[in-house]
């Protein structure tokens, strides 16, 4: 016999749940969050409950107080969403960008590819041709990331519009599914940190001196089908960003 009983929310549940949402860009800055009863409707939890959600996402600097509102989202300007997050927020809600976020510099080109460490996570030789996609997201007025996407080859076949600079309306790998059938899966993201290349320094937008060594945060996601692997997507960010943990 199925169990049909509503999952129990636990203060902790809905504190990611809201954690996602400003994580991701989906609240905003400045933005007003819900009410207590609103919350207390939504997850059928107590007031308790929902009060000691809304204390944990305050300790985290997440929110604050604004007389005469109530509680709003604080101004988060050195946190950067990761690229899982920005592929929750357009699964949940369809939308590519956060709130004042655009993309912009972008490129589309085939390569030769060097690096034998990406080689090898695309499944490819050294030298191969890949297509290469490369954007700089801007949000209100900061670079924060620069985005590489490197591609196999294979998928040229079945979506040619991946040599034309100009960003999808939706994620690629959608229209690419749609085509093909084919569905694509994502690994684990990994990270990992080092010297800024200066092609990523002047993407960025970094006023330093020519040579000097900036240390940056990179985020490693590889999407596969059933062939193997199909793009590795690279986001660099800027020094003195950082993400938080929306688990």
């Amino acid at each position: 016999m199925s169990d049909n009983k509503p999952k129990k929310h636990g203060y902790a549940d809905i504190a990611s749940h809201y954690r996602k949402l400003i994580a991701d860009g989906t609240l905003a800055p400045g933005d007003e969050m819900p009410s207590m009863s609103k919350v207390c409707e939504q997850f059928q939890v107590s007031i308790t409950t929902a009060n000691r959600a809304f204390r944990l996402l305050k300790s985290e600097g997440l929110t604050v107080p604004k007389p005469g509102v109530g509680t709003v989202v604080a101004d988060q300007p050195r946190v950067a969403a990761t690229a899982s997050a920005r592929l929750d927020r357009i699964a949940r809600t369809g939308k590519p960008y956060a709130k004042k976020e655009v993309s912009v510099d972008h490129t589309a080109q085939l390569r030769s590819i060097a690096d034998p460490i990406l080689a090898d996570q695309l499944g490819v030789e050294i030298h191969d041709e890949v297509v290469l996609r490369t954007r700089t997201f801007v949000r209100d007025g900061k670079r924060t990331v620069f985005a590489v996407s490197c591609i196999h080859m294979r998928a040229l076949a079945d979506v040619p519009e991946l040599l034309s600079p100009e960003p999808f309306d939706r994620f690629w790998q959608e229209i690419y599914t749609a085509r093909t059938g084919r569905q694509v899966t994502k690994s684990p993201e990994r990270r990992s940190a080092r010297l800024a290349y200066d092609y990523e320094i002047k993407a960025l937008g970094l006023d330093v001196e020519q040579g000097t060594p900036v240390p940056v945060l990179v985020l490693v996601n590889t999407f596969s089908d059933e062939d193997g692997p199909l793009e590795v997507w690279e986001d660099v960010y800027a020094p003195g960003l950082w993400q938080v943990d929306t688990q």
